[in-house]
């Protein structure tokens, strides 16, 4: 069975953009959580991140990663 993993990004975002691209090519079911258009969503991204208001976030297997390769601030309405 595939390994479920969670990308929170927003639109305009390069390090999401080649999270998405890098997560892809690795396999698994990609659940994109795009707080452009999914704004109700920034509650759970806030508590993941410890209210760092920054994206790409990675959750895959209990693991929560923050802006691995860089990243992106997003303001309140998700852009």
């Amino acid at each position: 069975m595939a390994l479920r993993i969670t990308l929170y990004t927003r639109d305009g975002c390069p390090h999401c953009d080649r999270a998405r691209e890098r997560l892809r090519a690795e396999g698994g079911r990609l659940e994109e959580v795009n707080l452009s258009r999914t704004p109700q969503a920034m509650n759970e991204w806030l508590k993941l991140t410890d209210g760092r208001r920054i994206v790409p976030v990675i959750v895959r297997g209990g693991r929560i990663e923050v802006a691995p390769d860089g990243g992106s601030e997003v303001d309140d309405d998700g852009r």
